[in-house]
């Protein structure tokens, strides 16, 4: 049996998979660098999954939903990074991004309700109006359908790391 690994915090270490930096203005220029972010890290890191075509299916349009979220961003300049870890059957994306304080907000407001036994209900009554989905329900999406855990961490200057964890190796739906 293998060690555990664990991190400065105590808790399982993650082993970095794949990173890709981009700026942020050239990120935002194109609707389908989303797409092809997500489609490409995908197929990166499903190659050793137990159904590698499910989990890369599930992994890119989780991951491509939190792009969205980034490419409405209205902070114009600095980098974006997306990281890729993984402990077991969870995969961790990790998304630094540049972040003017009213974006800050936004995030701290949307991850904080992403968490509790509300959740759900929040993202039952959210989706069954006829507006498009907010941002806000892009993340509670992310937790109800694929039970992801969200959180926000400090980073450098003007910018957030918004973490979320997808354990899609175990997901049953």
């Amino acid at each position: 049996m293998e060690p555990v690994h664990h991190d400065l915090a105590g808790g399982p270490a993650f082993e970095p998979m794949i990173q890709i930096d981009m700026e942020i203005k050239a990120f935002v220029s194109v609707w389908r660098h989303c797409d092809y972010v997500s489609t490409y890290m995908a197929r990166m890191i499903s190659q050793n999954r137990s159904d590698s075509v499910r989990h890369s299916n599930l992994f890119s349009s989780a991951f491509n939903e939190l792009l969205e979220v980034v490419f409405r961003t209205r902070h114009a300049d600095g980098e974006l990074a997306c990281r890729v870890s993984r402990h077991g059957a969870t995969d961790r994306i990790e998304l630094i991004l540049p972040c003017v304080p009213e974006e800050r907000r936004f995030y701290e407001e949307a991850v904080s309700q992403v968490a509790g036994i509300e959740a759900r209900e929040r993202y039952l009554n959210s989706v069954s109006g006829d507006l498009a989905p907010s941002r806000e329900v892009v993340l509670l999406e992310l937790a109800v359908d694929y039970n992801a855990t969200l959180r926000l961490e400090e980073a450098d200057g003007d910018a957030i790391k918004l973490v979320v964890d997808l354990p899609l190796e175990g997901l049953r739906n």
